[in-house]
């Protein structure tokens, strides 16, 4: 399957997980300069959601949510900062990562992942 079919499936999944918590989706794939944001969120108008999409087929090289890098982090919390401010959010802000095994069909929802 193609990489960006894959991505496209697993941010589907996510989507459908995230609502069913509460989080509205308001972004996908937000671009700012060299940095993606996979999905933008908000819980109760209070709270704005960043969250990173990993989706691998198995498990054999490690849990999904183990590849998102340093510096991805970084890009991640730079075009988040750059949304923020092209929406003038004052509230509060958190950065989740979604993890899918395909294997499995389990879905991993790691909030406040990093910062």
């Amino acid at each position: 399957m193609e990489n960006k079919v894959k991505g496209k499936l697993g941010e589907a999944l996510a989507k459908k997980h995230l609502e069913s918590v509460g989080i509205k989706i308001i972004e996908e794939n937000y671009r700012y300069q060299r940095g993606e944001i996979d999905l933008i969120g908000i819980l109760s108008n209070k709270l704005l959601v960043f969250i990173e999409v990993k989706y691998r087929k198995n498990d054999s090289y490690g849990n999904p949510e183990d590849f998102v890098s340093k510096s991805q982090k970084k890009n991640i919390i730079h075009t988040a900062d750059a949304y923020i401010h092209q929406i003038h959010w004052k509230k509060d802000i958190r950065f989740d990562i979604i993890s899918i095994l395909v294997s499995d069909e389990t879905i991993i929802h790691l909030e406040d992942a990093f910062y």
